[in-house]
């Protein structure tokens, strides 16, 4: 098994030197120019489900694109796009996992989504976002001034309320707030363009981590919108998620890896091969999740040791590309790809 800590030293070939020097800089000022880019890594095509899934499976009116669980209302949120790049996307909501989805209508299309844990939740979309009340379904449109064309594909939230977009454009938003003004616009407190694409965005307090899938980097930006650190990740990472104790998880989808960082500063903790094309991520205080897209499986694993081991296994619908936890009852969600629906697996860690 290949494992590797922070105390451990790393031997860096000296093609990638500028990469992992990349805010100190091989040459004068590494952002003037548009960053060297690869062909970025996605999910492998799920095969048919070859065993039944574990738990229940409930169905999802369409193919969905990412979830979250608002522990304040205790409920999945399930963004399922529209039938085409134009047509508005919809919030399917699960509140009863016996009961079928709430479908909450949305003004248009959506790439991304977060919550704030109190029952309202964040999707980015072209020109700004839509922030959604769970409890009353009501949608509200914010734009980005002087974004309108802008196509936001990453949103997170910070500690302090501060909401952060990404764009396909490679720029990162810092908002003032999640609340917009008068008019429905927001107000911009910090933005960064020197990204190929922002494609993911999580926080750690009020760090937040953004995910190039066409670079193969994570990047730090501190609570003060000034970009602090940045590494390679993997050979083609794809997707991110925060956990409760502080780390950043990272699916290296093509190097089937999973990663683990710290944020302050940026440093990668572990490495662990994880091989069928990683992909779907959740953290919990327990375990870390890791869905594989070209086995239909989801997989738990104890990351307290240093090296990563893993726990529990489960077969899963067909292309089981999102996953969502509940911490409070131990509930793992995984969401198909694929149109084969929600996937409810209650006491998900299970006894070790």
């Amino acid at each position: 098994m290949l494992a590797w800590h922070e105390s451990h030293k790393i031997a860096v070939p000296s093609t990638l030197l500028c990469f992992f020097l990349l805010l100190a800089g091989c040459a004068s000022n590494p952002f003037d120019a548009a960053p060297p880019t690869i062909e970025p890594a996605r999910a492998a095509v799920s095969p048919p489900a070859a065993q039944q899934p574990a738990g229940a499976v409930r169905p999802l009116p369409g193919r969905a694109a990412a979830a979250v669980f608002d522990g304040g209302t205790r409920q999945l949120a399930v963004l399922v796009p529209g039938a085409d790049a134009a047509a508005p996307a919809s919030l399917a909501v699960l509140a009863d996992p016996r009961v079928t989805p709430r479908v909450i209508a949305l003004p248009g299309p959506a790439t991304a989504l977060t919550d704030d844990g109190r029952g309202t939740v964040f999707l980015a979309a072209r020109g700004g976002y839509f922030a959604v009340d769970l409890a009353t379904g009501h949608a509200t449109r914010v734009s980005v001034p002087g974004s309108e064309q802008s196509e936001f594909i990453a949103v997170a939230q910070r500690s302090d309320g501060k909401l952060v977009l990404g764009s396909a454009d490679g720029t990162v938003y810092t908002l003032a707030s999640a609340s917009p003004g008068d008019a429905g616009a927001a107000t911009v407190a910090s933005r960064n363009k020197i990204f190929a694409r922002v494609d993911w965005l999580v926080t750690q307090g009020n760090t937040t981590v953004v995910l190039d899938r066409g670079q193969t980097s994570v990047t730090t930006i501190g609570a003060d919108g000034r970009v602090r650190q940045a590494l390679r990740a993997g050979a083609g990472a794809t997707t991110m998620a925060a956990d409760p104790l502080g780390r950043v998880l990272v699916a290296d989808t093509r190097g089937g890896q999973l990663l683990v960082y710290g944020v302050d500063p940026l440093i990668l903790r572990q490495a662990y091969p994880v091989p069928q094309e990683p992909y779907g991520l959740a953290g919990s205080r327990e375990l870390a999740w890791v869905s594989l897209t070209g086995s239909n499986m989801v997989v738990g694993y104890d990351l307290s040791t240093g090296i990563p081991v893993e726990r529990v296994r489960y077969p899963t619908v067909q292309q089981p590309n999102s996953l969502a936890f509940d911490e409070a009852s131990g509930t793992l969600y995984v969401v198909s790809g694929a149109g084969a629906g929600v996937q409810v697996i209650e006491h998900a860690a299970g006894t070790h």
